[in-house]
């Protein structure tokens, strides 16, 4: 059953994000530097301090499921049954694999915040009788994958990853050991999330997480001086994992290759990461070593970079670590919240994605709104702007609170 040396690659991705609802159109915003931020729409903030959210815009969940199924599903399954949907058709993977060997692990950071909310208020105002008796089912974080799996009868494992901001890229890292292990031969992973709400935006605010900035464009600062926290993202993204022999066997179409992982975590602090970077530095280590890293490959990194001002600096110190300063300063590092915002439970899986379009395009996308550089972010960062290069190897940094750490490494077939 064990072989570690089975192959990792993707063959289809979706994508519903506050800069489009398919891949294709999120990249082609993400090199654009279109901006996915704006006044939140979903909740009255008249009240609250952050007033800005990354908000996903045109959706219809009727396009992807029967009305009482999305009666009975809270909002981040909503998406996460989209991006599923997506990346499935585009890989072509039903019906061309075993079902006892088609999983799914899907990450989400906090679940179904926006039943939750108002199931207890029903609670509060109606009593105990009003609430659904779909509350729990609804609310729980691993109702996205358990709904996935249904959908497309898969068979095989059927978990969530729950690791706060890393939930996306450790789904997509632990999927990966599962095919290359001999356990699955494809999987359905990814991550969503749904919490732009009354309470969690009031949470994020009262411990000084978010950005209260009122302009789209000052408000996600990565690597920017001027950086005051992040600002509130949703959506979801999916990638079909499949083992390489198994999907040329069957012609299918090839993104790129997950060529290494790392999970480590900084036992350290519930919210602050290590001030020596010792939990990220280690997971990109590791990452790096099963990808094979040599000093002569073009490196990009997708940054975790939210724009708070422990992590980005914190960041910074754990790819010198890793790297080497030299060859940190040689890499290409860009974070595409700038655009997208923080999607919590999602920004791994979203990460990943601009990760496989950045090698197959040969294109780095910006780290928008980087006007005024911190002297403590001292890499290259891709400013403003997108640029063309052709690299050798992609990193994913995600890192959540808890002191959960993840990288994720691609790289062409």
């Amino acid at each position: 059953m064990k072989d570690i040396k089975r192959r990792v690659v993707v063959t289809g991705m979706g994508a519903i994000t506050p800069v489009g609802n398919s891949t294709q159109e999120c990249w082609n915003s993400l090199i654009s530097g279109k901006n996915g931020i704006g006044p939140i729409t979903l909740f009255d903030t008249a009240n609250y301090k952050a007033k800005l959210a990354a908000e996903v815009k045109h959706f219809n969940p009727l396009d992807y499921m029967e009305k009482a199924e999305m009666l009975r599903s809270d909002r981040y399954t909503h998406f996460a049954v989209a991006a599923a949907s997506q990346a499935v058709e585009e890989s072509g993977i039903e019906g061309n694999v075993i079902p006892e060997r088609f999983a799914v692990y899907f990450g989400a950071g906090i679940g179904g915040i926006h039943t939750f909310e108002a199931e207890h208020t029903k609670l509060m105002e109606k009593g105990p009788r009003r609430v659904s008796p779909l509350f729990v089912p609804m609310m729980i974080a691993n109702m996205a994958a358990g709904t996935i799996a249904i959908r497309h009868n898969c068979r095989g494992a059927a978990m969530p990853a729950v690791t706060a901001c890393a939930s996306g890229s450790n789904a997509i890292g632990e999927a990966m050991r599962l095919i290359r292990h001999g356990y699955a031969d494809a999987v359905i992973t990814g991550g969503a999330e749904a919490a732009v709400c009354p309470s969690a935006v009031a949470g994020f605010v009262n411990m000084q997480a978010l950005s209260v900035s009122e302009d789209p464009d000052e408000a996600s600062l990565p690597f920017d001086m001027r950086r005051n926290g992040f600002v509130i993202g949703e959506g979801a993204v999916s990638l079909v994992l499949e083992e390489y022999e198994h999907a040329k066997n069957r012609g299918a179409k090839i993104y790129g290759e997950v060529c290494g992982y790392g999970s480590t975590c900084d036992a350290y602090h519930i919210t602050a990461p290590h001030p020596e970077a010792r939990g990220g530095a280690q997971a990109m280590k590791d990452a790096m070593a099963e990808a094979d890293y040599a000093e002569n490959k073009t490196v990009y990194v997708n940054a975790h970079g939210t724009g708070t001002p422990m992590n980005d600096t914190t960041e910074t110190l754990a790819i010198k670590t890793a790297m080497g300063e030299e060859m940190a300063k040689k890499a290409y590092i860009s974070s595409t919240k700038s655009m997208t915002g923080h999607m919590l439970g999602a920004a791994g899986a979203i990460e990943a994605m601009a990760c496989l379009f950045a090698l197959k395009e040969g294109i780095i996308p910006p780290t928008l709104n980087l006007n005024e550089p911190d002297k403590d972010c001292d890499l290259n960062y891709v400013p403003k702007q997108a640029i063309k290069a052709e690299i050798d190897l992609a990193l994913s940094n995600s890192l959540g609170f808890g002191g959960h750490n993840a990288c994720l490494a691609f790289r062409k077939v």
